[in-house]
């Protein structure tokens, strides 16, 4: 009777005990070996840590009188609820949120595929073999060959002694965890763009309300100049330094009407979907309060919370982790591929007293000439982390810029609008007392237009200023990295 792995020898159960103390002592040693990548300790951050002082920098509140930001949820930092209600629908909704979840994803599925090399893969097997021999070969027996096999199987599976496959599967979990970080960071940004259009567009709605209520109100005039000219008590000079005032104001009144529109699209691309009219922000003087004030702490040692350095980080440890597996490549690997089983020339006999089988047949590699290769791969991976290292130092250093650049106009704007609406005042209380002493004949057309356009830009850069002034707060309030929670 032919039997399949007929040159192997059937050994009773008991002998395979060593062997199996002998596979689970390696499982062992495998389960606690370590890695050949260098220990990591988190480079120290090349930035100052105190905030910028001077002139141009407003005292800081202390740190015990308000939470960090990242520690103020948006729907605390922002108290506005249309404006809330826009930042929810665009945490539903916005697609490069999403594209940042289904990258998380993606990243997280390639750690498990990292993960279970660690562990052997045990695949169960039947097979069977239909086989007619030449009489040459079997001039005693029968021609035809029956073989049937049933076991169970590991395939493949790497001693990871050096550490290669626990490196890699390191090296897969930082990026898995940099993709979450940078899905907060996405986060960030998105409500910090909702919000700042939503801003923009109050501003320019009440730029063109404004503009709207000047062009009405030099119509007027108008007709009334033309009424002087015809009665011979205006001159004709008058009569186009008013149309020109009119169409000035059509103009501005065009121009801010598509502005307008544009600044809603771009709402509802940020936002995901169509923007109710409810939703719409009224003008930029009643959104003065849509959002609280903030502090930036004492120490820019804050910064190191911000998802995007924590996402350079974790790319740094990723990149840390593949160097031990490059150092692993220059040692000897050790694959093992193992079956056990029963085995017979008939399917009545698979069960039957003396069908045991097995097989173990490990596989040693050891790298002897390569021309350079596992060097040349060693050199790649370190520098990979010098990248690394250095991006993650600019991301520091980016941040710390901002938050300062923040911190200047902070504690500049508050001037500038108080400046600005004086100026605004005293333009309209030129262009009042102008267009009196017309009226009563004292003075001629000519300052009623120059203060009146006065009058009309110190408006418009009020609002513009009141603006910067609100989105100084947001932008405060996102590179300190608040918004991120969820």
């Amino acid at each position: 009777m032919n039997r399949m792995f007929s040159r192997l020898s059937c050994i009773p159960l008991l002998k395979l005990v060593p062997y199996c103390f002998l596979g689970f002592v390696s499982v062992l040693a495998v389960a606690g070996c370590s890695t050949m990548a260098p220990s990591y300790s988190r480079p120290p951050a090349p930035v100052p840590v105190a905030w910028p002082a001077g002139p141009a920098y407003k005292s800081a509140i202390k740190a015990e009188e308000q939470k960090p930001a990242a520690d103020i949820p948006w729907q605390e930092f922002f108290v506005d609820p249309q404006l809330r209600k826009l930042i929810t629908l665009s945490l539903e909704n916005n697609r490069d949120l999403r594209v940042a979840i289904l990258n998380i994803q993606r990243s997280q599925a390639q750690f498990q595929i990292r993960r279970s090399d660690l562990f052997p893969k045990v695949g169960a097997s039947s097979f069977g073999t239909f086989q007619r021999q030449a009489d040459d070969f079997a001039p005693a027996g029968s021609r035809a060959l029956h073989q049937y096999n049933v076991g169970l199987g590991v395939s493949s599976y790497e001693l990871d002694l050096f550490g290669r496959v626990q490196s890699l599967k390191d090296q897969a979990l930082e990026q898995y965890l940099a993709t979450e970080q940078a899905r907060q960071s996405v986060r960030i940004s998105l409500v910090s763009q909702v919000s700042s259009t939503w801003l923009t567009l109050a501003a320019d709605r009440e730029k063109l309300l404004i503009s709207q209520n000047t062009l009405t109100s030099q119509q007027e005039y108008s007709q009334i100049i033309r009424r002087r000219f015809e009665a011979g008590v205006a001159s004709q000079l008058e009569l186009y330094n008013a149309q020109v005032q009119v169409d000035a104001a059509r103009r501005d009144t065009a121009a801010l009407l598509g502005l307008a529109a544009q600044d809603e699209n771009a709402l509802t691309l940020v936002v995901g979907s169509m923007v109710t009219a409810d939703l719409l922000p009224p003008t930029l003087s009643k959104t003065l309060s849509a959002m609280k004030d903030l502090s930036p702490g004492l120490s820019s040692q804050l910064l190191l919370r911000r998802p995007d350095i924590l996402q350079a980080e974790n790319l740094l440890k990723g990149a840390n982790a593949n160097i031990g597996a490059a150092r692993a490549a220059f040692f000897p690997s050790i694959t093992l591929v193992s079956t056990i089983g029963v085995g017979s020339n008939s399917l009545g006999g698979l069960f039957s007293a003396g069908s045991f089988v097995w097989k173990v047949a490990p596989q040693i590699s050891i790298p002897i000439f390569d021309a350079g290769s596992n060097k040349a791969n060693l050199a790649v991976a370190e520098a990979d982390r010098a990248i690394a290292l250095a991006q993650y130092e600019k991301a520091i250093q980016s941040a710390f810029r901002e938050v300062a650049d923040a911190l200047a106009t902070r504690g500049t704007i508050d001037e500038q609008v108080a400046a600005q609406e004086s100026l605004t005042d005293a333009a309209m209380a030129s262009y009042r007392i102008s267009l009196s002493r017309y009226e009563m004949g004292v003075d001629s057309y000519l300052p009623v237009i120059i203060f009146q356009r006065a009058s009309y830009d110190a408006q418009q850069v009020l609002i513009s200023a009141r603006l910067a002034r609100l989105n100084n707060m947001v932008t405060l309030y996102r590179v300190l990295g608040g918004g991120g929670g969820e």
